[in-house]
């Protein structure tokens, strides 16, 4: 028996296994890309024992309903997966999910599943290495030199996300992005035509790709591609043509295979045409296992090579540049300072905050969807990607989250990348699949409420700050001023998690810095104390302001309030009680303000001024503001109503 086909089978056979034991999963797509899986092994640069090692190559499923494949190939290849994990597929507590989830599994190197943002991951990871490259490398010495794959389906191209991206990485000529299209004509609905016609091969030539069509199933066609895919200048894609569930007996081609077991007959009566014994289960030929198990002595080798151009680099700053990638100092940042009761817009002051950031950190990069004049976030003096650290997207708001992911996933890249806070209705799944990674990729969103003024309702957000602050594993801030924004980007550079940074298009007053008790780095603090306060008005953003005047008129009339500002909901609430109860008197009525829908507020809070059931308004933000009740006046008597 050939050994390529006895290898791809063998990935076929334990997939079915996995998936039949689970009674779950996915079938048709690793039936279908065994071929290609082993063909790629023999290409693949990785070390299964250091899967962090940051000159490997990279492989993204976009697929990542394909587990039985991915894992697969995981324990084959000898990652920190063995045959109890394959067994425990699907289950509960396993390191082997039903999708792969980047920081879970071993070698997964990130969590895919929603179809198209794997090639946007993919492509972020190329860009990032673009960029290593022009820093990192000399012509004698190249410390990045690696390829990055992307295994992807008709799904993934049929997403608008991979028009994005992959339009980005032609307009870069991301030279070591390959990108390998499973094109078997199959979708869960039947065959592709019933909704899809159009010329792939044509469509990539157009965004400056070079497109090669290959049989997914002829070894030889499948390495031929590959080699002539990284001898080339631009992005390359494999146009491989296959079968899905191909080695099954009854399934081959048919789009009830994606989905769903094939079934225990099945799985025999495909074993016996293949020549296994059809009564072993997750059974792995030992010529097999040892022809994938090169994978870890080749790895090693690479590594020890790299490591050893390390230590012989004739240039000390290759070095010196690489450790600072590795071990960013965060005491090196020169923080901006901002006079009080001076008036700047937190999109302003976070311009020099990002610019303060990168001057002193080599890996935060980042850009803008189209929109760096409006967000503040153009890095000056650095260059332009490729080059430099300024990073232009396009209008491409999903592809451009999903691909700052992928570049916070690929290790020494810190990326943020920014839009108009109502747009993050488009990037959403990125910023989902962030949270879900715990990857460190900085969303800033600008023009953060109704002071966006005369651009009216399409552009005002309303219900996104409740959105996000729903989001496990991911911080909102939401800064009153330009120093509290200074405080909140240091808390967030410490955070192992993605923050997205919410801030106004409107000048905002700068506060004096006196803290009655507590720090914005804690999410919440007490900005003014009053003696045997009655009520505690809580504020974020813009709206902090109005609290502080609306508490002095209270006192005029009487009336003791506290004032609050909570920057970062999530981290507040992370707080020990005798913390927050500090920060807010839970002997006092208290009462939240924020220009959103702010029904997360009645977490902390007796009432709500907020935005209730309705839209914004196109018009002067001042006036918008005060036709939605924020002013002093209306502050004032809810707190009153509130107290009576």
């Amino acid at each position: 028996m050939d050994i390529r086909k006895k290898m791809a089978d063998t990935i076929r056979f334990l997939a079915l296994d996995m998936i039949q034991k689970a009674n779950s999963g996915h079938p048709g797509a690793p039936l279908g890309l065994a071929d290609i899986a082993v063909v790629l092994s023999e290409h693949l640069k990785h070390n299964p024992k250091n899967p962090k090692w940051i000159n490997r190559d990279r492989l993204v499923f976009s697929g990542g309903h394909a587990t039985g494949l991915i894992y697969s190939l995981l324990y084959l290849w000898g990652y920190d997966i063995n045959l109890e994990d394959l067994k425990e597929f699907r289950q509960l507590g396993s390191k082997t999910p039903g999708h792969p989830e980047y920081g879970h599994t071993p070698g997964v190197e990130i969590t895919t599943g929603p179809l198209g943002q794997g090639v946007a991951n993919a492509v972020g990871m190329a860009m990032a290495s673009k960029y290593l490259k022009g820093i990192l490398n000399r012509e004698s010495a190249e410390i990045i030199d690696h390829y990055v794959y992307c295994l992807c389906g008709d799904g993934d191209l049929e997403e608008g996300i991979s028009y994005e991206a992959c339009a980005l990485a032609g307009r870069f000529e991301l030279d070591n992005l390959i990108v390998i299209y499973d094109f078997n004509h199959i979708t869960i609905e039947g065959d592709t035509s019933i909704a899809w016609n159009e010329n792939v091969k044509e469509r990539f030539e157009s965004q400056k790709w070079d497109v090669i069509e290959i049989d997914g199933h002829d070894y030889d066609d499948i390495d031929s591609a590959i080699r002539w895919a990284k001898n080339r200048n631009r992005p390359v894609l494999i146009i491989a043509n296959t079968v899905i569930a191909k080695g099954s007996c009854h399934f081959e081609g048919d789009p009830h295979s994606h989905g769903a077991p094939l079934g225990e007959e099945e799985i025999r009566c495909a074993k016996i045409k293949a020549g296994f014994d059809p009564d072993k289960e997750f059974f792995v030929p030992e010529d097999v296992l040892i022809r994938f198990r090169c994978a870890v002595e080749k790895g090693e080798l690479y590594e020890k090579e790299w490591r050893k151009l390390l230590l012989e680099l004739p240039y000390k700053e290759q070095n010196e540049l690489l450790n600072r990638l590795e071990n960013p100092d965060y005491s090196s940042i020169e923080w901006p300072s901002f006079e009080a009761d001076s008036m700047v817009a937190t999109r302003e002051s976070n311009g020099k905050i990002l610019n303060a950031i990168a001057k002193a950190l080599p890996g935060f990069v980042g850009g803008s969807a189209d929109l760096a004049p409006s967000n503040k976030t153009y890095l000056d003096g650095m260059g332009d990607f490729p080059k430099g650290k300024n990073f232009h997207f396009g209008v491409r708001e999903h592809a451009m989250g999903a691909i700052a992911n992928g570049m916070a996933a690929y290790g020494l890249i810190m990326p943020f990348n920014a839009t108009f806070f109502v747009f993050s209705d488009y990037q959403k799944p990125a910023v989902r699949i962030a949270a879900l990674s715990g990857l460190k990729n900085f969303f800033v969103w600008t023009h953060d409420s109704i002071g966006v003024g005369e651009d009216g309702p399409t552009h005002q957000p309303i219900e996104h700050i409740s959105q996000f602050r729903a989001l496990p594993n991911f911080y909102l801030f939401r800064p009153a001023d330009a120093s509290e924004n200074v405080e909140c980007w240091k808390k967030a550079l410490e955070l192992e998690a993605p923050c997205g940074f919410v801030l106004s298009r409107q000048k905002l007053r700068v506060l004096k810095p006196s803290r009655d008790f507590g720090e914005p780095s804690r999410g919440g603090y007490l900005i003014k104390r009053r003696e045997s306060a009655q009520i505690t008005l809580v504020a974020s953003g813009s709206e902090v302001m109005l609290a502080l005047q609306a508490g002095c008129h209270l006192e005029k009339d009487g009336i003791a309030a506290n004032v609050v500002s909570v920057p970062c909901m999530e981290l507040f609430l992370e707080q020990e009680r005798e913390y927050i109860d500090a920060v807010i008197d839970p002997a006092t009525k208290v009462l939240a303000i924020e220009a959103a829908s702010g029904s997360e507020w009645y977490r902390l809070a007796d009432a709500v001024l907020g935005i209730e059931n309705r839209f914004g308004a196109s018009g002067k933000a001042e006036e918008v503001f005060k036709e939605y009740g924020f002013t002093i006046e209306n502050v004032v008597q809810k707190a009153k109503n509130l107290l009576a």
